[in-house]
Parts: C-alpha cells; sequence; structure tokens
C-alpha cells in the first residue's frame, strides 16, 4: 500500500517579502480526468502541463492496469493510448489509488459499468474515507459493492452485466459523486442525468464534451441538470492542463500575508466554479490584479499579480463553499491575519475529506494562539490582523496535504515559527512545493522533529 510511512517534519518562520514567479504545476482535477477519458478513447490523447504528484501518478497505473496505454514522454507531457469505451480490462492486482478520493471514486465509476471486477485501496487517510456516496449511485446501475464497514476501503466493485442509465440528484454537493455518476453513465445505454442543488466544479462536463460525448447542461428550479447521451466513442484529444487555483492558493495567500511581498503566479485556471477563494479575498481587500485573461485547454486562465494587503475579516455565503472547498484551510490562516471576524458556513464537507479539516485547523490555530469558533457545518475565526498570530505550535497534518502547507504558510507571518509534525504528503499534490516556496523567499525547512 502507498503511504508516507516516513514522516517528514517540517518548519516555517516569520518571512522577509516575497518575491518572483511561482509556476504551479498543473491542475489536479483536471489531470486525473485527462488520464481517465484519454483511457476511454480510442486512439492517442495526448496530456501536457499534467500535475505529477502522487495523486496523478497512481491514477496514470490504475489506467495500465485497466488495459490503457499510458507513458511519460517528458516533463509534464503524457501520451495515453485509450481502449475505448466499455473496453476496460480486468485488472490483474489490487488498484491502489493512494490518497486520492478524486482518483478512487472517478475511476470507480468509470469501471462500474463495465462487466469486470476491481479491488481498491489506499493510504490511511484514504482508507477512513466514505466511499458510499459514491457506491450507492453505482447501484442504481447494476454495480456491486464490497468493502469494509461504513463502506470504507479496501473496497471490490464488480460491474455491472447490463448496465441501465439512472436518474440521480446528488444528496451533497460533490464534483466527485457527479462525475463518478457520469463516467458510469458512458457504459450505459440512454440518457444518464445528474441534478445537483448547488453547482460545483464542472470539469468533468468541459472534458466529456471535449472528448466528443454529447452532453447537456441547463439550469432549473430543482438544481442544475446535467444529462449525458451514453455509448459514445470518444475521440483522443491533446488536452494542455491549466495550473492548478488550490496549488495557487498557497503562494497567493502567502503573499497577501507577508509584509512587503509581489509575486506572479503565471497560467492560473480562472474556471467560475472553482474561484471562490478569490472572490473571497478580492472582498477581504486582497490586492490581486487578473492578467491576460484567455482560453488554455477549454478553460479560462489568467496571470495573478498578487501583493501584500491589509484584509479585513468578511462571512464567506455557504452557496459559494462548493466553489472552494479545499481552499477553506488556508483561508482560515488568511483569516487569522486578517482584522475582525471571518465566517465560513457551509463547510461540513470538510469533516470527511483528506482529514476533518475543520477540526484540524481549529486545533492548530488555536494552539498557534487564534480564538477559534466551530460547529459541524462553520468555522468562525478571530483575526488578530497583519503580524499578530503568536505561533510557536507544532500542528498536526492528520496525512493531509492542504493542512501541513496551510500551517506553513501560517509561519510566514507569525510572531514565532510554526512547525507541522508530517509534510510528507504535500507531495500527493504539490511535489514542487518547497522548491517553489523557497524560491519566493520563504523560509520553509525541513526538521529533525
Amino acid at each position: 500500500m502507498s503511504g508516507h510511512d516516513t514522516p517528514i517534519p517540517m518548519s516555517s518562520r516569520r518571512s522577509g517579502p516575497l518575491s518572483g514567479v511561482a509556476e504551479v504545476p498543473g491542475d489536479k482535477s483536471i489531470s486525473h480526468r485527462a488520464l481517465i477519458l484519454g483511457a476511454m478513447a480510442v486512439g492517442e490523447t495526448r496530456v501536457s502541463g499534467l500535475l505529477e504528484g502522487e495523486d496523478v501518478l497512481d491514477t496514470a497505473k490504475a489506467m495500465r492496469a485497466f488495459g490503457a496505454e499510458v507513458t511519460r514522454t517528458g516533463a509534464g507531457a503524457w501520451s495515453v493510448h485509450g481502449v475505448g469505451v466499455g473496453g476496460f480490462a480486468e485488472p490483474a492486482a489490487v488498484i491502489d489509488c493512494g490518497n486520492s478520493g478524486t482518483g478512487v471514486r472517478l475511476i470507480m465509476g468509470a469501471m462500474a459499468t463495465t462487466p469486470i471486477t476491481a479491488t481498491f485501496t489506499g493510504d490511511a487517510s484514504l482508507s477512513k474515507r466514505p466511499m458510499g456516496r459514491v457506491t450507492d449511485p453505482l447501484a442504481l446501475f447494476g454495480a456491486r459493492a464490497y468493502g469494509r464497514a461504513g463502506g470504507r476501503l479496501p473496497m471490490t466493485i464488480v460491474g455491472a452485466e447490463s448496465p441501465v442509465p439512472v436518474r440521480y440528484a446528488t444528496p451533497v454537493p460533490s464534483a466527485q459523486v457527479k462525475s463518478a455518476v457520469l463516467l458510469a453513465g458512458l457504459n450505459a445505454p440512454g440518457r444518464t442525468v445528474v441534478i445537483e442543488r448547488e453547482a460545483t466544479r464542472d470539469h468533468s462536463e468541459r472534458m466529456l464534451r471535449g472528448f466528443g460525448a454529447e452532453i447537456a447542461v441547463e439550469d432549473a428550479p430543482e438544481g442544475r441538470i446535467i444529462t449525458l447521451t451514453g455509448q459514445p466513442e470518444l475521440r483522443p484529444q491533446t488536452v494542455a492542463v491549466p495550473r492548478d487555483p488550490s496549488s495557487a492558493a498557497f503562494p497567493v495567500c502567502a503573499a497577501l500575508i507577508v509584509e512587503g511581498s509581489e509575486i506572479l503566479v503565471p497560467g492560473v485556471s480562472q474556471n467560475p466554479t472553482r474561484n471562490g477563494l478569490y472572490t473571497t479575498l478580492v472582498e477581504m481587500g486582497a490586492d490581486i490584479t487578473f492578467e491576460d485573461p484567455r482560453e488554455e485547454g477549454g478553460e479560462p486562465v489568467a496571470d495573478l499579480r498578487v501583493r501584500f494587503s491589509a484584509l479585513k475579516g468578511v462571512e464567506v455565503p455557504p452557496e459559494r463553499a462548493a466553489s472552494m472547498i479545499d481552499e477553506f484551510p488556508v483561508l482560515s490562516v488568511v483569516a487569522a491575519c486578517a482584522e475582525g471576524t471571518t465566517v465560513m458556513r457551509g463547510v461540513k464537507e470538510l469533516r470527511v475529506k483528506e482529514s476533518d479539516r475543520i477540526d484540524a485547523m481549529a486545533r492548530g490555530l488555536e494552539a498557534c494562539g487564534v480564538r477559534i469558533e466551530e460547529d459541524e457545518d462553520t468555522l468562525i475565526v478571530h483575526g488578530l490582523g497583519a503580524g499578530g498570530v503568536p505561533g510557536g505550535a507544532t500542528c498536526a497534518s492528520h496525512l493531509d496535504h492542504r493542512i501541513a502547507m496551510s500551517f506553513l504558510v501560517l509561519g510566514l507571518a507569525a510572531r514565532n515559527p510554526v512547525s507541522v509534525d508530517d509534510g510528507a504528503p504535500i507531495a500527493t499534490s504539490f511535489p514542487v512545493f518547497e522548491g517553489l516556496m523557497t524560491g519566493l523567499g520563504a523560509p520553509i525547512v525541513r526538521t529533525n522533529g
């Protein structure tokens, strides 16, 4: 099983001004989908800018196990020779998805309507995460799932012999659930319909359309209705992966809270279903300019110029949560360095991510001298203003890459150093984080514990 057997303790301390160009990696969500849809197309898909973090590399290995030919041809450049919709072969071994909830749930969906059997596992963090939210709708197609108590990994999926199309309303806003159902619908006859009350990131819809699937999206009183016509022949594509707005969040937020900073983050996805953090930061008074807006790989992108800013607390509306669900940990760090109170509502989904991110951030921020209030669906941070966070604590990362990076960003603006017990999980999504941040001038170091 993949995992992080050897912890890497890390620490950061108060920084001088950050400056330079932060070339963040490719978008993780789009990277996963490019590999999976490339494997389901007929012919060769070429991908540039692929995120080469552990999560995505595990998806590449999984696609090979299902019979696709997946080859790295250069830095961030990959070739995928697909087997067609319904063409997956039965894997010979267990599929290890490491730390990736996106990877395992999307792959389960992609194979669930093919009459093969596959067993999935993951690291200690992924094995705690609920899979029922995906296996329940996949059962409607005719797939069967056998896992541990609570619908947890390891889990075996027996694909449907004679899949049927489904109509499914997602009970919680989740791009992973929506995407798993749409991928399963590819090999089902007729039309599969997904209804979501709140719009979630739409990379799957965009990319499915790009690969030649017939997909329609409409807004109705019951929500956003996505209709997919099954059994298409997907056409191979050339996919240019834009830079990940969730990864960009860390240098962006660091520059906003470290006095005197100015950085440029080029080519960041500006997909409206992913930009909730940036909308919120601007509301807080962030000096961010969006330069040279353009389209790359079917996604809107822009270059972000970011300067240190005097920030104020705001209330984040619950309907924005789905567009920034991965960014709440680092937003809570920014909120700690702002004047006044920041209220984040509609965040209960954070409790079932790689860790219980509400609890992890609340406990770590409290240890650093920040006053926190929380309930099941809300996190409230009482800001201490620029340079006002005492710091001086060692925070638990809980095997969660975003928790580790968030506290390392906090240390750059706190009065005393901030440490994390294990920075190893950072490699799952942002393998160049250390080098990129130190290149901007951030004093982030590995420690001996």
